[in-house]
């Protein structure tokens, strides 16, 4: 019997059982995620009310603050009350200033998200050319992918010192602080971009090479590839006809995760910079422990990641190639 389309053609995308299974997945991390989040900032030393009392409040005052806060209210109730306001777009308000959280979020998520746009951007290609060539170099031994994780593991610190020093330091391309004019859109002023975009692509492209490097190497192993060299066919057509296919699926899948890597290092570049994105909203939240905001600036974060990598589960399964069958 000959192959089916879908075997000549690729795997067709998750269906039925295999998608609900996986949209349960995505629910269950998420409830999960949202659990740590809350207990996690619940162990913060300290609370608001601490924080907002004048200088000198005596302890029962504090006290009718933290009651005026629902700071007093049982972990458990305060959690529902949240993930149940959550679940229906409330974010809630500000311990600190009593702003919406949504509002303060609307405000900082334009410049976060070009920020991120833009280092995911930079980082694709070449994640896409370190990673051939590491595979490529993965046949007489795998010294370039432990280069590649070894120079990965940077802290993004010191990959955003080292940057500005040459960049802004040494040649004086580009300004050393990100501070936005106010109300002024980032991509106004694509100058101050230059540094936070390449503090986050680099170690992100470096990672998601060492993590492609392996699927290259497989790649340019198929029989398929070899004949085509055989045959004469130019590297340049080997790569994009014969190879590429193959690497879109993991490709597809690394990407999402890098999304999720430049979402959690935009809290340190953001600070380092003084980039007023979400990062830098989310490290004054801490230190004013102001919890509606910290969990109502982490858990959408973790939701757009798990959703990313869901589609990115979806889209592979829809790209991948398979072997046609005998």
């Amino acid at each position: 019997m000959p192959p089916s389309a879908g075997a000549r053609t690729g795997a067709a995308p998750l269906q039925g059982a295999p998608l609900g299974l996986a949209l349960l997945r995505t629910a269950l991390l998420l409830l999960a995620v949202s659990v740590a989040v809350f207990a996690a900032t619940e162990l913060l030393p300290g609370d608001a009310a601490l924080l907002r009392a004048s200088p000198g409040a005596s302890q029962e005052q504090v006290q009718r603050l933290r009651e005026d806060l629902d700071l007093d209210a049982p972990a458990w109730r305060r959690y529902l009350d949240w993930a149940g306001g959550m679940a229906t777009g409330d974010l809630g308000t500000s311990l600190v200033n009593g702003r919406p959280v949504a509002d303060a979020l609307a405000q900082r998520l334009p410049a976060t998200l070009v920020l991120a746009a833009g280092g995911l951007l930079a980082a694709a290609p070449l994640m896409l050319a370190l990673g051939w060539w590491a595979g490529a170099a993965r046949r007489s031994g795998g010294a370039a992918t432990a280069l590649l994780t070894g120079a990965a593991a940077l802290p993004v610190p010191v990959v955003a010192a080292g940057l500005a020093a040459l960049l802004s330091g040494a040649l004086g391309l580009v300004p050393p602080v990100s501070l936005l004019p106010p109300g002024r859109p980032p991509t106004d002023s694509p100058e101050l971009l230059v540094l936070p975009v390449l503090s986050m692509a680099l170690p992100t492209a470096l990672f998601g090479g060492s993590l492609l490097s392996g699927a290259v190497a497989d790649a340019l192993r198929r029989p398929h590839v070899a004949d085509a060299r055989r045959r004469g066919r130019p590297p340049w057509a080997v790569a994009a006809v014969d190879v590429l296919p193959f690497l879109l699926a993991p490709l597809t899948r690394v990407l999402a995760i890098s999304a999720g890597g430049l979402i959690a290092a935009a809290t340190v570049v953001e600070t380092l910079f003084g980039y007023p994105g979400l990062g830098s909203l989310l490290v004054s939240a801490l230190a004013a422990r102001d919890l509606p905001v910290v969990q109502g600036t982490v858990v959408p974060a973790a939701a757009t990641v798990l959703l990313g990598l869901l589609l990115a589960d979806i889209v592979a399964a829809a790209v991948e190639p398979r072997e046609a069958a005998p």
